[in-house]
C-alpha cells in the first residue's frame, strides 16, 4: 500500500487505537484528533468548534471520524442529549472544515452503527434491503447518517461504517463476556434467540483498509462478520473457548435489574441485530474470521 496520512478524530477510543496501530503496521503516518492530547501525533480538539486542528486536514489523505459518547449507559434524558448532539456536532464541524479546505481529504470514512436497523430473529438485514425502525436507538442513527450525506464535499468520497459489535481483547464487549463467563455466568441472556451480529477486530480494521483503498465503495456500508449466530449459540462458544462447561443463564427481569445496577441498558445485550455485510461480500473482501467459533477461539488464545 503506498503510504498515506491518515487522520483519525475521536482516535483514542478502543476501535481508534486499534485502527492507529494496524495502520502504523502498513506503513501509513497517523495523526488523531482527541480531547486529550498527550503524545506527539495527538492534536486537540473538542469535536464542537474550529481550532488549529483544521490545518490537519491539508496534511490528511483520508480521514476517519470515530467521535461519538458510549452507549454503555443509562438512557437518561442527559445521556440521550450526549449521545446525540457528540455523534452529530462532530460530523458537523468536520464537513464543515472540509468545505472550506483547500486540498480535502480524498476519502472520509465516518463512524455509524448496524443498530440502525430493526430487531430481527428471522429477517436479514442487508445495506438494501434492512429496514430502519423508529425509536431512540435507530433515530439517533438516522440523524447521524443524514448530517454526514447531507453535505456538498465533491472532492471527497464518504462513507458510513454501519459497525455492529467489534470484537477484541482490549476493549468493547469481549473482556466483560469474558469475565462473566469465567465466572460461569455466561449462560444465554433473555430467551437467548437474538441474533448477535459482531465482528473481530483484525477484520473491523482490515474492512476499513480495504474500503479507504476501493474508490468505488460510497454510501454507508455493513461493518460485520457475515454469519451472525444466535445468544445461546454464541454464549456456548464463548464457554467452550474458555473450557467453561457450565454457564448460568440471566432471564430479561434480571438484567433489567443488573442494567440498573452498572448503569447501562438491556437493548446491548436483547436486540436481535441480524445483520449481513452484504457490499463487502460483492466487492470481494475476504474476512479472517468469518464464524463465532474462529473468532472466539483466536481471543481466548491470545
Amino acid at each position: 500500500m503506498k503510504t498515506k496520512n491518515i487522520l483519525i478524530a475521536g482516535g483514542s477510543g478502543f476501535l481508534g487505537r486499534s485502527l492507529e496501530k494496524y495502520f502504523e503496521g502498513a506503513g501509513c503516518d497517523i495523526r488523531l484528533l482527541t480531547r486529550n492530547p498527550k503524545a506527539e501525533n495527538e492534536i486537540y480538539w473538542d469535536a464542537q468548534n474550529h481550532g488549529e486542528w483544521i490545518a490537519e486536514l491539508e496534511w490528511a489523505d483520508v480521514l476517519i471520524n470515530m467521535t461519538g459518547k458510549s452507549v454503555d449507559c443509562r438512557y437518561t434524558d442527559k445521556n440521550k442529549q450526549e449521545i446525540l448532539s457528540s455523534r452529530i456536532d462532530s460530523t458537523r464541524i468536520l464537513a464543515l472544515a472540509i468545505q472550506k479546505a483547500e486540498n480535502p481529504p480524498n476519502v472520509w470514512l465516518n463512524a455509524a452503527s448496524s443498530t440502525i436497523y430493526v430487531h430481527s430473529e428471522t429477517q436479514e438485514m442487508t445495506e438494501d434491503d434492512g429496514i430502519i425502525g423508529d425509536d431512540f436507538s435507530m433515530n439517533v442513527c438516522k440523524k447521524w447518517e443524514a448530517e454526514f450525506f447531507k453535505y456538498d464535499l465533491q472532492s471527497t468520497r464518504r462513507v458510513a461504517l454501519r459497525t455492529s459489535i467489534v470484537m477484541g481483547e482490549n476493549g468493547g464487549a469481549y473482556p466483560k463476556l469474558q469475565q462473566l463467563t469465567k465466572l460461569f455466568f455466561g449462560g444465554k441472556q433473555g430467551s437467548g434467540n437474538q441474533f448477535i451480529s459482531w465482528i473481530h477486530v483484525v477484520d473491523f480494521c482490515k474492512a476499513v483498509h480495504f474500503i479507504m483503498e476501493d474508490p468505488g465503495v460510497v454510501g454507508a456500508v455493513n461493518i460485520v462478520a457475515p454469519a451472525p449466530v444466535r445468544n445461546k449459540e454464541f454464549m456456548a462458544l464463548l464457554r467452550q473457548s474458555l473450557n467453561r462447561s457450565v454457564g448460568i443463564g440471566q432471564s430479561k427481569w434480571l438484567l433489567e435489574l443488573g442494567a440498573k445496577i452498572v448503569g447501562t441498558e438491556t437493548e446491548l445485550l436483547l436486540k436481535s441485530r441480524n445483520v449481513i455485510p452484504e457490499r463487502l461480500l460483492e466487492k470481494g473482501f475476504k474476512f479472517e474470521y468469518e464464524t463465532a467459533e474462529k473468532c472466539l477461539l483466536n481471543l481466548a488464545n491470545r
